[in-house]
């Protein structure tokens, strides 16, 4: 075959098994693994934070929480396993080994969590704030989710 018609291997411009969240934000708190949402965001966090590239993203920030709670796995050793450069699927056996947790609880755990929103008086003002200081006008971003994805968007770049 001709060279030139070989089709090229193009290097991906993000290496989620080495993450730099410096240079680009975790995936979307919406991406499922096993079912639980957040989780792939977790591990792009834990790796970072592990190389020390997390930037200005925390682990077991209190979404991470919200997942170690639910789970009543212990975030270092969560850690832990991250650090032995665990893929996603054997990250994702070893938080199945660890919980309790039925696949009909998750669904419904990442069902609640994507369609979360301030519960509080005090959390819905600093919705607001942080909506009407970040993008004026805009009326789509309802849940904890939305505001974490535009944030990301924002945070990297892109126009309110």
């Amino acid at each position: 075959m001709n060279a030139r018609l070989r089709p090229q291997r193009i290097k991906p411009m993000i290496t989620y098994q080495h993450p730099d969240l410096t240079q680009h934000p975790p995936r979307s708190p919406r991406v499922r693994l096993g079912g639980y949402a957040h989780l792939p965001r977790l591990l792009d966090k834990a790796r970072a934070f592990a190389a020390g590239k997390n930037g200005s993203y925390n682990y077991n920030c209190p979404l991470d929480q919200s997942f170690f709670g639910f789970t009543g796995i212990d975030h270092e050793k969560l850690l832990a396993e991250v650090k032995q450069g665990k893929s996603d699927t054997e990250i994702l056996a070893w938080v199945n080994a660890h919980t309790a947790r039925s696949p009909l609880d998750v669904a419904a755990w990442s069902a609640f969590r994507t369609q979360s929103v301030p519960g509080s008086s005090d959390h819905h003002v600093w919705f607001a704030e942080s909506i009407k200081t970040a993008a004026p006008g805009r009326d789509d971003i309802c849940t904890y989710f939305d505001l974490l994805d535009f944030d990301d968007y924002v945070c990297f770049g892109g126009k309110a």
